[in-house]
């Protein structure tokens, strides 16, 4: 918590932070544009832990068992029930104000907090959130290439033509052998036991460090990640390789982003890590915890179907399902993923939510944005769209090469506070 801004009287502000599949940071509660929105307005700041993430373990094991407590209604209760504890402890009166914030999936779930506890939550800022549930995410990949190409078509095309190489190339000992050494593969690709599944994980995984590069692309985060401009000024550049050998200096630069040393690509390591059950183990960290989410309440699987397209077809959607059934349960198949999905988007709403006093804000360049709401007749349910921003951008702190709309965007918000806190001082 801060309250190093909050003005202690019977009309101040209270703002909460949800937590979302990683630890909380102590950082979060002195940084980011919600701690100047505080400021402005008096607010005491409360970040709030996802149950099962972090510290917050309410078990003594992530075992499949005990993750049937997981799951976003009963992290909405917490956030319920952590406020009437709040409201008792610090004696918050009835006109005091709570506001919650959110990004990515604790964005879906501060506007679905107001949605299912509008008596003790006022409003919601919800940022860069999917609000649909969806198992075959086949747009993210998408929204990834149309970002590419905000550098160059030709950048794309480089993209397309290194992962038809690498299809050709793995196909024989001499080309595995090319890829291994520039693609840093931990294990060479000709000692493979489960070739299918194997080069499922190689694709989507080399997929993923490029979407990752354009999820983040421009962030003010305290990490330095590289940028869509410095991965397509390798790809484009032909006098340092062919296409699939440019990828390699590409994933090398997002492999030392991501402070991993090669590409583990191989379906069995992947599944003895998952099955881990300890708090301590690897998977703790949250990738346990939010697999067995995607397998039991929003599907997301960014999945490439069409072997023509930039990522081929190499990882489509069962592909996906057959790690929820190998990790966690047989029982989790195609027909209990489509079940559950679809139970998620009938109680929250998908893209036709039921909330007032929320504004949802996303930026163009983020793939997320295909699963929220960008745009809204309804004077009720406000958008924010920020052309040229990636993933949960105006939650950070203003840096002087932001673009005018991502600082269009934060006064916005601020106006819209203004409005929900009955309070004309901007």
């Amino acid at each position: 918590m801060n309250e190093n801004f909050y003005r202690n009287n019977s009309n101040a502000s209270i703002f909460l932070t949800i937590g979302g599949e990683l630890a909380i940071s102590p950082r979060w509660v002195t940084k980011g544009s919600w701690i100047k929105f505080a400021e402005h307005f008096g607010a005491m700041c409360f970040h709030l832990e996802h149950r099962f993430y972090g510290k917050s373990q309410p078990k003594s094991d992530l075992s499949y068992e005990n993750l049937k407590f997981l799951s976003s209604k009963q992290a909405l209760a917490d956030v319920a029930h952590f406020i009437r504890s709040m409201n008792q402890k610090y004696s918050f009166s009835s006109k005091q104000k709570w506001i919650v914030f959110g990004g990515s999936y604790p964005g879906s779930l501060a506007a679905w907090a107001r949605q299912k506890y509008p008596h003790l939550i006022y409003g919601a800022i919800s940022s860069s959130a999917p609000l649909l549930a969806k198992v075959d995410f086949v747009e993210y990949l998408q929204v990834v290439k149309a970002s590419l190409a905000t550098h160059s078509d030709d950048c794309l095309k480089a993209f397309g033509k290194a992962f038809a190489e690498i299809e050709t190339l793995t196909n024989h000992a001499i080309g595995q052998r090319n890829v291994d050494k520039k693609l840093n593969t931990c294990t060479p690709i000709g000692e493979s036991v489960t070739i299918e599944l194997d080069m499922s994980n190689f694709f989507q995984k080399l997929a993923d460090n490029i979407a990752f590069v354009v999820q983040f692309n421009k962030v003010n985060r305290p990490e330095a990640y590289h940028t869509i401009d410095d991965v397509c000024n390798v790809m484009v550049n032909e006098t340092i390789g062919a296409p699939f050998e440019r990828l390699g200096i590409v994933n090398d630069m997002v492999l030392k982003d991501l402070k991993e040393n090669c590409i583990d690509y191989k379906y069995n390591n992947m599944l003895t890590k998952m099955r881990n059950i300890s708090l301590f183990a690897e998977v703790a960290n949250g990738t346990r915890q939010w697999t067995y989410q995607t397998c039991n309440e929003f599907g997301f699987y960014q999945t490439s179907n069409n072997k023509k397209d930039t990522f081929g077809d190499r990882f489509k959607v069962d592909f996906f399902i057959k790690q929820c059934m190998d990790i966690f349960s047989e029982s989790m198949n195609a027909k209990y993923l489509e079940q559950v999905v679809s139970q998620t988007n009938e109680f929250y709403g998908g893209l036709n939510p039921k909330s007032t006093n929320v504004l949802y804000v996303h930026g163009s360049i983020d793939p997320w944005h295909a699963l929220g709401l960008t745009a809204s007749n309804n004077p009720n349910i406000p958008t924010i769209f920020i052309e040229g921003t990636a993933h949960c951008a105006e939650m950070y702190d203003p840096a002087k090469t932001d673009p005018t709309q991502l600082i269009e965007a934060r006064n916005k918000i601020l106006n819209f506070l203004a409005q929900l806190l009955g309070n004309s001082e901007i």
